[in-house]
């Protein structure tokens, strides 16, 4: 089985700035995460990040998420996170207990309801 590279693709609409991450996320890629997450500016309301299509993720890429979600808290800012049930990577996030915290939705569609 092949792993796709790393891939992010930013995109906004109506105050929300979606991150579409594709491939594994680790220590070498999360910084890139983090930046991207990071570019949100006054405009945005809401941040989502897409984890549909991530097959790995490490210990790296959970600090980045929570630290991005403490900074945008800090400026009023929502962030959710999708990671479908049936993928490995929610398992993740279920062992560590931040399904709550990281505002974990099941689909684009739902992170993007009001």
């Amino acid at each position: 089985m092949t792993v796709p590279p790393f891939e992010l693709r930013s995109s906004r609409t109506d105050g929300t700035l979606i991150v579409d991450v594709v491939g594994e996320i680790d220590m070498a890629t999360a910084p890139e995460l983090a930046a991207a997450i990071g570019a949100a500016d006054d405009g945005v309301q809401r941040v989502v990040v897409d984890l549909s299509d991530v097959s790995f993720l490490d210990s790296s890429a959970l600090n980045a998420l929570v630290q991005c979600q403490r900074t945008l808290a800090e400026s009023e800012i929502d962030l959710r996170v999708v990671s479908p049930a049936d993928r490995v990577v929610r398992r993740v996030f279920e062992i560590t207990r931040l399904i709550g915290p990281l505002n974990i939705v099941e689909s684009l569609d739902d992170a993007l309801a009001s």
